[in-house]
């Protein structure tokens, strides 16, 4: 019986590759795609697959998001992370999200088609070069605040436009960049939202 699977990606071309690469496999069917991290509940629902590949990255909802409103709404259903984007923060914050795997996208396609049944299998999978770089660079030292107000301020706008925009005092939102600037050992603003983004902080 094939396993089927969803693939949730905003790049079309890399969801075209990958429903090719999968369907070359006897045991595997791919019963749906989506391009917006808020499209993976509602086609789920409809498709019902047994694992869906998650891209991190697009728009509506991110993949971690996504994954955690999958498996609220389909706890049986698989989730294998798919990313361009290595960053031990990333499969810190999947792995508490739900998801069952976390590979790259450069994975080898036997390899990948491999992942899929051993998540499908009730396995987990991860990418053991980022396992070890997620160890190295430990949890995230930012509070759930912290990381809210440095990502309100990621296209650069002045205190007083995140404040406004999260309904708080420009005192507390310089506080908190304050605080977050020390904890990543950044000099200014934009160096500490960097440091957040390269180690999937954010």
């Amino acid at each position: 019986m094939s396993i089927k699977v969803m693939l949730a990606d905003d790049q079309a071309m890399v969801r075209g590759a990958l429903a090719a690469l999968l369907d070359l496999e006897n045991d595997l069917q791919v019963v749906g795609e989506v391009g917006r991290g808020d499209e993976v509940v509602p086609q789920a629902v409809r498709a019902g697959p047994d694992v869906v590949l998650m891209d991190v990255e697009m728009p509506g909802l991110d993949g971690i998001a996504a994954t955690a409103a999958l498996k609220q709404r389909l706890p049986a259903v698989r989730v294998l992370v798919v990313t361009t984007f290595g960053r031990p923060g990333y499969l810190r914050r999947g792995l508490q999200a739900g998801a069952d795997g976390f590979v790259v996208k450069d994975t080898p396609a036997r390899e990948l088609a491999d992942a899929v049944r051993r998540v499908h299998q009730g396995l987990r999978v991860v990418d053991p070069a980022l396992a070890a770089d997620s160890l190295i660079a430990g949890e995230s030292p930012l509070t759930e605040r912290e990381a809210e107000v440095l990502r309100a301020s990621l296209d650069g706008g002045t205190v007083a436009d995140v404040a406004r925009a999260l309904f708080l005092s420009e005192g507390t939102v310089r506080n908190h960049l304050s605080s977050v600037i020390g904890k990543t050992g950044a000099r200014i603003r934009a160096e500490a939202a960097r440091i957040a983004v390269d180690n999937g902080w954010l």
